[in-house]
């Protein structure tokens, strides 16, 4: 019980402020990241992902040419575990958001939410999601 009252403070400290990212009318910084908690399962480019994950988006990578996205399995104790899934994003143009945003489409026969794009909170680019 202490550890899912622990657990809930510190996802909402990190939702809250522990975002790294720009305001849209500054430079992207070289690297952005966020933490996510699926509490259902979700295809993320294919793979099926649930429970707390690390977003990591590397500008760097991606001038490169290189999968530029990467989830990590996430655990609040010890911090990031091993990749799950990265890919090459598709940037877009979107309005600067307050709170890290996932757009997710329901897959009309299994019922799995497929995630199609994520924001960065103060940041002015979607990064699409490949099947």
């Amino acid at each position: 019980m202490k550890s899912r009252i622990l657990l809930g403070v510190l996802l909402v400290v990190v939702f809250s402020a522990g975002t790294f990212a720009t305001r849209g009318d500054q430079v992207a910084p070289s690297r952005q990241w966020t933490l996510v908690n699926f509490a259902d399962p979700v295809r993320v480019s294919g793979q099926l992902l649930m429970g707390p994950y690390l977003i990591i988006h590397d500008e760097a990578k991606m001038a490169r040419g290189e999968a530029c996205t990467s989830f990590y399995r996430f655990d609040p104790k010890t911090g990031p575990k091993e990749e799950a899934v990265s890919f090459h994003c598709r940037p877009q143009d979107r309005k600067v958001c307050a709170t890290a945003t996932f757009t997710t489409v329901r897959d009309p026969y299994t019922g799995i939410q497929n995630l199609t794009e994520y924001q960065f909170a103060g940041d002015a680019e979607g990064h699409g999601v490949p099947k």
